[in-house]
Protein backbone atom coordinates (compact mmCIF):
# COMPACT_ATOMS: atom_id res chain seq x y z
CA UNK A 1 0.00 0.00 0.00
CA UNK A 2 1.77 3.51 -0.84
CA UNK A 3 1.34 6.07 1.76
CA UNK A 4 -1.23 8.48 0.19
CA UNK A 5 -3.61 5.37 0.24
CA UNK A 6 -2.56 4.30 3.88
CA UNK A 7 -3.28 7.87 5.14
CA UNK A 8 -6.12 8.36 3.63
CA UNK A 9 -7.24 5.05 5.34
CA UNK A 10 -6.40 6.54 8.53
CA UNK A 11 -8.26 9.63 8.10
CA UNK A 12 -11.20 7.64 7.57
CA UNK A 13 -11.18 6.58 10.64
CA UNK A 14 -10.00 9.86 12.00
CA UNK A 15 -11.50 12.94 9.68
CA UNK A 16 -9.95 15.57 11.31
CA UNK A 17 -6.57 14.50 12.64
CA UNK A 18 -4.34 17.30 11.55
CA UNK A 19 -1.39 15.80 11.53
CA UNK A 20 -2.57 13.04 8.97
CA UNK A 21 -4.28 15.95 6.56
CA UNK A 22 -0.19 17.67 7.00
CA UNK A 23 1.37 14.45 6.34
CA UNK A 24 -0.86 13.73 3.35
CA UNK A 25 -0.03 16.98 1.39
CA UNK A 26 3.56 16.47 2.23
CA UNK A 27 3.09 13.59 0.23
CA UNK A 28 1.28 15.18 -2.21
CA UNK A 29 4.48 17.62 -2.59
CA UNK A 30 6.76 14.52 -2.89
CA UNK A 31 5.09 13.74 -6.22
CA UNK A 32 4.52 17.09 -7.72
CA UNK A 33 0.85 17.13 -7.34
CA UNK A 34 0.88 20.68 -5.71
CA UNK A 35 -2.57 21.56 -6.37
CA UNK A 36 -3.87 18.38 -4.22
CA UNK A 37 -1.19 19.50 -1.67
CA UNK A 38 -2.91 23.02 -1.59
CA UNK A 39 -6.03 21.48 -1.07
CA UNK A 40 -5.30 19.34 2.34
CA UNK A 41 -3.32 21.94 3.47
CA UNK A 42 -6.31 24.47 3.25
CA UNK A 43 -8.35 21.93 4.66
CA UNK A 44 -6.23 21.72 7.49
CA UNK A 45 -5.95 25.37 8.13
CA UNK A 46 -9.75 25.56 7.88
CA UNK A 47 -10.16 23.38 10.52
CA UNK A 48 -6.70 24.00 12.56
CA UNK A 49 -5.46 27.70 11.86
CA UNK A 50 -2.90 27.35 14.73
CA UNK A 51 -1.10 24.41 13.10
CA UNK A 52 1.53 26.71 12.01
CA UNK A 53 3.73 24.60 10.26
CA UNK A 54 1.30 23.87 7.35
CA UNK A 55 1.14 27.45 6.46
CA UNK A 56 5.22 27.38 5.71
CA UNK A 57 4.38 24.36 3.44
CA UNK A 58 1.33 25.74 1.78
CA UNK A 59 2.84 29.19 0.64
CA UNK A 60 5.84 26.60 -0.96
CA UNK A 61 3.13 24.87 -2.65
CA UNK A 62 1.30 27.78 -4.11
CA UNK A 63 4.98 29.55 -4.89
CA UNK A 64 5.20 25.99 -7.14
CA UNK A 65 1.83 26.43 -8.80
CA UNK A 66 2.41 29.97 -9.51
CA UNK A 67 0.34 31.69 -7.43
CA UNK A 68 2.67 33.83 -5.33
CA UNK A 69 0.47 36.24 -3.96
CA UNK A 70 -1.52 33.93 -2.28
CA UNK A 71 1.63 32.38 -1.23
CA UNK A 72 2.83 35.73 0.33
CA UNK A 73 -0.82 36.60 1.84
CA UNK A 74 -0.29 32.70 3.33
CA UNK A 75 2.78 33.20 4.68
CA UNK A 76 1.66 36.68 6.40
CA UNK A 77 -1.47 34.91 7.91
CA UNK A 78 0.80 32.35 9.46
CA UNK A 79 3.45 35.05 10.63
CA UNK A 80 0.18 36.48 12.54
CA UNK A 81 -0.58 33.65 13.94
CA UNK A 82 2.16 31.99 15.14
CA UNK A 83 3.17 35.68 16.87
CA UNK A 84 -0.44 35.35 18.65
CA UNK A 85 1.17 31.85 19.91
CA UNK A 86 4.55 32.99 20.94
CA UNK A 87 6.05 30.82 18.44
CA UNK A 88 8.65 33.11 17.58
CA UNK A 89 10.75 30.36 15.28
CA UNK A 90 7.94 29.64 13.41
CA UNK A 91 7.12 33.60 12.92
CA UNK A 92 10.78 33.74 11.70
CA UNK A 93 10.58 30.98 9.03
CA UNK A 94 7.70 32.20 7.82
CA UNK A 95 9.08 35.92 7.52
CA UNK A 96 11.90 34.50 5.73
CA UNK A 97 9.62 32.80 3.08
CA UNK A 98 8.06 36.03 2.31
CA UNK A 99 11.25 38.14 2.46
CA UNK A 100 12.79 35.48 0.11
CA UNK A 101 9.28 35.80 -1.74
CA UNK A 102 9.39 39.32 -2.24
Amino acid sequence: MDRITLLKSYLEKTPEDSFLKHALALEYMKLHREEEAIRWFEELLAHDPDYTGSYYHLGKALEKAGNTEKALAVYQRGIETARKLKDSHAAAELQQAADDLL
